[in-house]
């Protein structure tokens, strides 16, 4: 599933607890840690991590442009304290030129603007579930087929205006074609027309990761749904802000924003 594996021995006296950290430590990854012993605090940096049921696991994600060092710190019911600096990989990101969008879109007349921010506050609250689903765990499976046509963290120019960095997988196919869930997880918004990602999809797998699907021509799952990985959730479609039709898979840990892409690697 994820690239990064390693095992840090904590110096301290008695018996050493163990971390053991899965993931990718780049900008855009996905990173979970477990550990031997119980814990009764975490962060990252100055961020409170949520500890799982058994308290011997957190999860945490590192943003587009997150910082090249982050620290972990934990705290074990035992006293004993762990610090460790995190090296986080920097990218480089490609400009991508989009044409042909309507220009509502990309200058929204004032008349949408309240339901943009409606519809905005919708996508956060979703996000902001919490839930002790360890769905994100298991490897992922690619949501659509399709060719890839849009990538991760590039600066988005519509019709030669710069906007807001993609956030997502882009996965072009023609309407229609099936979307699957790339992880088992609960159904937390199904929305068929938001102004910019027309249908929208998102599926809670735990600990506040959540994934994203949209500009969906037809969505098969209610809110509350759980689904199970693989199992048809939507149709892909040209719906919202779009040249053509296509599915854009996003990756969130709460409020970061994750690259999709790299748990298929």
């Amino acid at each position: 599933m994820l690239s990064l594996i390693c095992l840090v021995n904590l110096n301290v006296n008695a018996v050493e607890p163990q971390v053991k950290l899965t993931g990718n430590l780049i900008q855009g990854g996905l990173v979970y840690a477990i550990t031997d012993k119980e814990l009764v605090k975490a962060k990252l940096g100055s961020v409170d991590l949520p500890l799982y049921n058994d308290k011997r696991l957190v999860v945490f994600g590192f943003g587009r442009d997150a910082e090249p060092v982050d620290i972990l710190s934990l705290e074990f019911a035992d006293g004993t304290l762990f610090n460790q600096n995190l090296s986080i990989e920097s990218r480089e990101y490609d400009i991508d030129k989009v044409n042909g969008v309507a220009s509502k879109y990309v200058s929204p007349p004032k008349e949408v603007l309240s339901r943009i921010s409606q519809e905005a506050g919708l996508v956060k609250a979703a996000r902001a579930k919490m839930t002790y689903r360890l769905d994100f765990i298991e490897d992922v499976i690619q949501p659509a087929k399709g060719r890839i046509s849009g990538v991760y963290g590039s600066q988005r120019v519509f019709n030669g205006v710069p906007k807001r960095p993609h956030f997502g997988l882009d996965i072009a196919a023609p309407t229609g074609s099936p979307v699957v869930a790339p992880w088992s997880g609960t159904v937390v918004l199904a929305e068929p027309d938001l102004y910019y990602s027309g249908g929208t999809l998102i599926i809670d797998h735990g600990m506040g990761i959540t994934s994203t699907y949209i500009h969906l021509s037809k969505i098969d799952v209610a809110v509350g749904t759980v689904v199970e990985q693989g199992e048809k959730i939507a149709e892909i479609g040209a719906t919202g802000r779009v040249t053509g039709a296509h599915l854009d898979w996003r990756l969130n840990w709460f409020t970061r924003r994750l690259d999709p892409q790299l748990l298929l690697k």
